[in-house]
C-alpha cells in the first residue's frame, strides 16, 4: 500500500524511538515533512499517518463515522486496563448510546456541586504541607486528584473500601505508568503473561484483581442501597437510562469506573503539574493571574473563578504547549479518500498529531513560548486546539478535567507564596500513554498570602 511521507528510518528503530521519546519521534518527524508523514510505531497499529494540518484533522474528525471511523480493534492496546465495556472500547450505535448516557453527568449544575468539594480538597491537602521543603507538585496534584475521583466519582468519602482504593489507585497506576520499560508491556502483548508477583505484569494484574474486587462490592452494596438524592457520578450512571429505559449492566459500570479512575487520575493531575509549572517559570503571569483572582475577592463562587478570561487563556496554553496525549485516537479509512493531495486506502489508520497541531509556527507563533495571550488575543478551532482530542471519541470528561484544573489551580495560587525547588526547564516523558513532567515540578512553599496584601507584592520565588 502506498502511504504519505513514509520515514526513512528503520521500522525497528522507530519503535523504539517511539516507545522511549515520542515527543522527540514527531519532532524530528515534522522536520522532514511538515503536514503529514507515516510511521512505524506500536501500539494503534504498527503503521500510523500522522497529520497535524488543521483541515486535514478537521476531515477526519468530522467524518468519523463514515469516512474515517474510530474502531476499538485499533484501541485494543487498552483493553487491559479500561476491560471490554467501558466507552473507549464500544464502536458505533453502541459508542453514541453510551456517551449520551454519561455526558449529563459531566455538565451542567453538576459541575457547580462539585467546585467546592475540590477547593476544599486542595485546601486541606496543601495546608498538610510542609513549609521550605521541597515536594513533587505531580504527586500532590495526584492527591488530589485521586481525592476528587474518588469523592466526585465514586462518592467516597469515607470508611474501610475507601481507604483500601486510595491506596491502591495511585499503587496501580505507578506500577503501571512508572517508566517507558514499564509501559512498554502495553505495546507487546506477548509480555503480558503472568509470571508471579514479583513481575511488572504479575504484579499489575494482583492490584486490578483487588481494584476489581473493592469496585464490584461497591457497585453490589449501592444497588442494594442507592440514594435518588446522591450527586456522585457512580449514582447518576446507576439511575440513568437509555432511550429503550435500560440501564447499565455492573460489569459496564465497573469497566467505565476503571475507565474514569484510571484516564482521569493520570491526565488531569499531568495537567495541573504543567500548569503550576509555568505559573512558578513565569512570575509575570502569576503576577498577572493573582490581579484577576484577586478581583473576585475572598471566598468567590467557584463558577465565577471558572469562568475567569486569563484563568482560562493560562489553562490553554498550559495544555497547548504540552499537551498530555500527542495523538487524538486513531481512525481507520473506510473507502479511499484524498487528503493533503495524498490518496489513502481503505484500512489505513490515520491520526491527527495533537502535539504538532500545537506547535505549528502558522497558528502559534514562537509556539515553544508560553503565552496565554494568544488565547486571548484570537479564538482556535477545535482542529487547531484540541487538548482532549475530537470528533465522536473526544474525552467525556474533558469539562471536569477543566473545571478541576482551574479551581486548583486557582486556589493554590490565591492562598500560598510558591517557587521552583529546581531551576532546571521541564522535559516531557512518556508515562504509559501520557506525557508528563519528566522531573514532577519539584517546587516549595515559602509562605502563605495574606488577602488584605497586595497581589503583586506576594509573587516570589525562594534562594535555595
Amino acid at each position: 500500500m502506498q502511504l504519505p511521507n513514509r520515514l526513512k528510518t528503520p521500522s525497528f528503530l522507530q519503535k523504539l524511538q517511539w516507545i522511549a521519546d515520542p515527543v522527540k519521534y514527531i519532532e524530528n518527524a515534522v522536520q522532514e515533512y511538515p503536514d503529514i508523514f507515516t510511521g512505524e510505531v506500536i501500539g494503534f497499529g504498527d503503521t500510523l499517518v500522522f497529520v497535524n494540518h488543521p483541515q486535514a484533522i478537521k476531515e477526519i474528525l468530522t467524518n468519523d463515522r463514515s469516512t474515517f471511523v474510530a474502531s476499538s480493534e485499533v484501541n485494543r492496546i487498552l483493553q487491559p486496563i479500561v476491560g471490554d465495556y467501558s466507552l473507549m472500547m464500544l464502536d458505533g450505535e453502541s459508542h453514541k448510546q453510551r456517551r449520551q448516557l454519561l455526558m449529563p453527568s459531566f455538565h451542567g449544575e453538576r459541575m457547580r456541586a462539585y467546585g467546592h468539594l475540590i477547593i476544599n480538597l486542595t485546601e486541606n491537602i496543601f495546608s498538610q504541607l510542609p513549609l521550605n521543603k521541597p515536594f513533587s507538585a505531580l504527586s500532590t496534584m495526584q492527591e488530589i486528584s485521586l481525592q476528587v475521583i474518588l469523592q466526585a466519582v465514586f462518592g467516597f468519602y469515607e470508611g474501610e473500601r475507601c481507604q483500601q482504593l486510595k491506596h491502591l489507585i495511585p499503587t496501580l497506576v505507578m506500577e503501571l505508568f512508572r517508566s517507558p520499560l514499564i509501559s512498554s508491556f502495553l505495546f507487546f502483548p506477548f509480555l503480558q503473561r503472568d509470571l508471579g508477583s514479583l513481575t511488572p505484569w504479575g504484579k499489575f494484574l494482583r492490584l486490578r484483581e483487588q481494584v476489581d474486587e473493592l469496585l464490584d462490592a461497591e457497585i453490589a452494596e449501592r444497588r442494594k442501597h442507592l440514594a435518588a438524592d446522591r450527586i456522585d457520578i457512580l449514582s447518576l450512571l446507576m439511575l440513568a437510562r437509555d432511550e429503550a429505559g435500560k440501564q447499565m449492566t455492573d460489569r459496564e459500570l465497573h469497566d467505565e469506573l476503571i475507565n474514569l479512575m484510571i484516564s482521569g487520575h493520570e491526565t488531569t493531575a499531568t495537567v495541573m503539574a504543567w500548569g503550576l509549572y509555568w505559573l512558578l517559570k513565569k512570575p509575570e503571569i502569576s503576577e498577572k493571574l493573582l490581579q484577576e483572582l484577586h478581583s473576585l475577592g475572598d471566598s468567590p463562587d467557584p463558577m465565577k473563578i471558572f469562568q475567569l478570561p486569563y484563568l482560562t487563556a493560562v489553562c490553554n496554553e498550559a495544555m497547548r504547549i504540552y499537551p498530555v496525549s500527542v495523538m487524538t485516537l486513531p481512525r481507520v479509512v473506510q473507502e479511499p479518500v484524498e487528503l493533503l493531495g495524498h490518496q489513502l486506502e481503505p484500512d489505513t489508520i490515520v491520526v491527527g498529531c495533537i502535539y504538532l497541531a500545537h506547535r505549528r509556527t502558522d497558528l502559534y507563533p514562537q509556539p515553544e513560548e508560553f503565552r496565554p495571550e494568544r488565547f486571548l488575543e484570537r479564538q482556535f478551532s477545535p482542529y487547531e486546539f484540541l487538548p482532549f482530542g475530537g470528533g465522536a471519541r473526544g474525552c467525556i470528561g474533558q469539562a471536569l478535567a477543566t473545571f478541576e484544573m482551574k479551581l486548583v489551580l486557582a486556589t493554590i495560587l490565591s492562598k500560598y507564596q510558591l517557587g521552583l525547588a529546581d531551576q532546571r526547564s521541564e522535559r516531557p516523558q512518556r508515562r504509559g500513554v501520557v506525557i508528563r513532567p519528566g522531573n514532577g515540578v519539584k517546587i516549595v512553599i515559602t509562605g502563605q498570602r495574606m488577602h488584605q496584601q497586595s497581589p503583586t507584592a506576594m509573587v516570589t520565588t525562594p534562594t535555595l
